[in-house]
């Protein structure tokens, strides 16, 4: 044993001492961490933010809770850097393979961009929130005992041909061993590169996780930095694996998708094309929006891939599917009661949402086969006969003409759960021209203390940036979505069980010393 070596032998035993004689819990908040050398493979590095990893995988909720208010009032950390170690916390934990896990991480960044429109008394609460949760799943996951994403070090030698294509078609193997080396031989790439890499796996099957969160780890990319780009993408890889295992379990046949779009692509001879920059107007967005939403789902992959081919610029064919799935969200009928959490409109839209993110983030080619892609996932879960909310009635419920007076029917509707009477009170409020932050102040804080099936912070997040992405004809129609979903979640939990806070929320309120 070399003198180094012996050094971190040494080390980890103390560790180990120090461990059982304290509590994990409290050593890991006194900065020593619990990994120890001979439990397995290299641990992931974590750098800066190992002992706050430690701290957030191996404390109970409750009790981290109260930790890290008293870190955020000692200025110890800021809610940037709790979200950075959380994110890494759960990468670790869960490495992209575990349902809640998944569902936690996608949330991290929408809840730190919520942060950010509070006032400073409240900005720690959407970031204990989904901490919250992360730790919650960390515990019932084996905490600190059981890490499932460890250390993989670049390979040397990068096979020849295209990287995407090969990781595309390990992960439809469902072969982890491959697909993660094919990935590591990117690990020094930049993360553009890796992301370029992923786009054929990510878009060679339907599903909403598989989408939101690619698009999600790479946006953690630009809070912790380009050294740990490599470990947040590899949970995709993961996770792709992981649903491939899944269909191949249970027989399923290969996604029609994977079929689809090399026809479209050389129907429409878009492989190699230039993407255009054609914008034809309100009409003619309207119209493929609800080509997309009529279906069937391959007819509106056609329309899409048409007006790529026609030289429509991808951003203005990625505002249409998102129209598309905007419409899912307001002509839900109100024989099926929830709009949020899971929901055809909350799925779709968020789908649309990161399709468009990545479609500006990599490759024009895979730009044009994302918004393909995103078009056919538009309707998975099926369309509505119903007219789009609010209808003539729910507009009828309102009394009030005023800013202040539309917002308050807004938030006593969200407090029945008339998802009727809030979007109509905010369909005329934004008739009236009246600003929409207003109605973004309003909303926030139910987003924030319900529990919203882990989905209210990612669809509160692409409300706002569709809303700022979407023709001012159209836009508007977000807000009213936002309205209605959040009456929708108020006071149920996951189970859709009523009377229920988002875990660990009243409690932060009374810690923070605010009113919940």
């Amino acid at each position: 044993m070399n003198s180094r070596n012996r050094r971190e032998f040494l080390s980890d035993v103390g560790r180990g001492m120090l461990a059982t004689g304290l509590g994990v819990s409290l050593a890991a908040d006194l900065g020593f961490s619990v990994a120890f050398a001979d439990q397995g493979p290299e641990r992931l590095p974590l750098g800066p933010y190992e002992s706050l990893v430690d701290l957030i995988r191996t404390t109970p909720p409750e009790k981290l809770q109260t930790i890290l208010i008293g870190k955020l009032k000692a200025g110890e950390v800021d809610n940037r850097k709790l979200i950075a170690a959380a994110a890494l916390a759960n990468a670790e934990a869960f490495g992209g393979q575990d349902y809640v896990g998944y569902h936690t991480a996608m949330a991290m960044l929408p809840a730190l961009e919520l942060a950010k429109q509070l006032r400073p008394e409240r900005q720690a609460l959407p970031v204990l929130k989904v901490i919250y949760r992360n730790s919650q799943q960390c515990q019932q996951h084996g905490g600190a005992s059981k890490a499932t994403l460890v250390a993989l070090h670049a390979a040397e030698h990068s096979p020849e041909g295209d990287m995407g294509l090969k990781i595309r078609d390990a992960c439809r193997s469902a072969d982890l061993n491959a697909a993660e080396n094919l990935f590591a031989t990117l690990a020094k790439a930049s993360p553009q590169e890796a992301f370029n890499a992923l786009q054929p796996a990510v878009q060679d099957d339907i599903n909403v996780h598989r989408f939101v969160f690619a698009h999600r780890t790479y946006g953690l990319i630009g809070l912790l930095g380009k050294e740990y780009a490599h470990t947040l993408l590899r949970q995709s890889i993961r996770q792709m694996v992981d649903f491939e295992q899944e269909h191949k379990r249970h027989k399923h046949p290969d996604n029609p998708i994977r079929a689809l779009v090399p026809k479209l692509l050389d129907q429409y001879k878009l492989a190699g094309k230039a993407p255009g920059k054609k914008d034809p107007g309100d009409a003619a967005v309207e119209e493929l929006a609800r080509a997309v939403y009529n279906g069937p789902q391959e007819r509106g992959a056609e329309a899409v891939a048409a007006a790529l081919a026609y030289g429509i610029d991808p951003e203005v064919v990625g505002e249409a599917i998102s129209l598309a799935s905007n419409m899912l969200a307001l002509r839900q009928g109100s024989d099926r009661w929830r709009t949020h959490g899971d929901s055809a409109g909350v799925h779709s839209s968020d789908s649309t949402n990161a399709f468009r993110n990545m479609a500006r983030n990599t490759e024009p080619k895979h730009a044009v086969t994302g918004l393909i892609v995103a078009a056919y996932n538009c309707i998975v879960q099926g369309t509505f006969p119903t007219e789009a909310y609010p209808l003539e009635e729910h507009r009828k419920s309102i009394t009030a003409g005023d800013a202040p007076g539309l917002l308050a029917e807004c938030e006593a509707a969200v407090k029945v759960n008339d998802q009727g009477r809030a979007a109509a009170a905010i369909q005329i409020y934004g008739e009236k021209g009246y600003p929409v932050d207003g109605v973004f102040q309003t909303l926030i804080k139910y987003t924030i203390s319900e529990d919203g099936r882990l989905h209210g912070e990612k669809y509160f997040h692409t409300v706002g940036e569709e809303y700022r992405t979407t023709r001012p004809a159209f836009r508007w129609r977000q807000i009213t979505a936002l309205a209605r979903v959040t009456a929708s979640a108020y006071g149920y939990d996951r189970q859709d069980k009523h009377g229920f806070h988002a875990p660990g929320y009243e409690d932060a309120c009374r810690q923070l010393g605010i009113e919940a």
